[in-house]
């Protein structure tokens, strides 16, 4: 097990809704000495965060969060706003209600929209697979990859369930070309995180990974 590719495959995450800018900059420091990819933190503190890290880590930020159905002229405003406060990484939650409904232009249209205000700067889109069927999932892929983001993202943590093995491997059979993989939500493990891993998960939304670390330091 390589446990330093484990690390560096991390979004270090702390989005509870009490979460203090004490906890976030400690968050921020475990970030840094495990060298994850970046940590993800509600838009509040990414002005804070990044001027405390610097270069040393990349920020992520959470857009329409955790629900989805807002706006999507709203979702590009708290995008460039979170881009405008030095955020490296967006993570965006679809309107659930309207791939349900079968409104797959309109998804493919705002995850178009939320991309074109990212620029270069990395796009996930958050699925929320537990409220997903698997038809739903596949379309999802497919509109992901049309739309031009970056990753296809499992969950948000704060629904009924987070990431599976199986719509991991879902999603590794069915994104296109340059699309990537995040899990998140509910990987309590080194074994659980290297499986998802195996399976295509090239980032894993968390923040039980790095605490592993720090107990097995002890």
């Amino acid at each position: 097990m390589d446990i330093q590719k484990i690390a560096g495959a991390c979004d270090h995450t702390l989005l509870k809704q009490e979460a203090t800018w004490e906890q976030i900059k400690a968050l921020c420091d475990d970030a840094i000495r495990f060298q994850t990819a970046s940590v993800c933190i509600p838009p509040c503190y990414v002005k804070q965060a990044k001027d405390y890290v610097q270069d040393r880590m990349k920020v992520c930020t959470v857009i329409g969060f955790p629900n989805g159905n807002m706006t999507t002229k709203t979702k590009v405003f708290e995008t460039k706003d979170a881009l405008a406060n030095g955020a490296d990484e967006i993570d965006m939650v679809i309107n659930i209600g309207r791939l349900k409904a079968n409104e797959d232009d309109f998804i493919e249209e705002e995850i178009r929209e939320i991309k074109a205000a990212c620029g270069d700067h990395i796009l996930k889109v958050i699925i929320e697979t537990c409220l997903l069927t698997e038809e739903e999932k596949i379309r999802m892929c497919r509109i992901v990859t049309a739309a031009g983001a970056d990753f296809i993202k499992t969950s948000t943590g704060f629904s009924t369930a987070g990431a599976t093995f199986e719509d991991v491997a879902l999603f590794a059979q069915h994104i296109g070309a340059g699309v990537k993989i995040k899990a998140a939500g509910g990987i309590s493990s080194l074994e659980d995180a290297e499986k998802f891993m195996e399976l295509g998960a090239s980032r894993l939304g968390t923040s039980r990974i790095v605490n592993i670390l720090k107990q097995m330091e002890k």
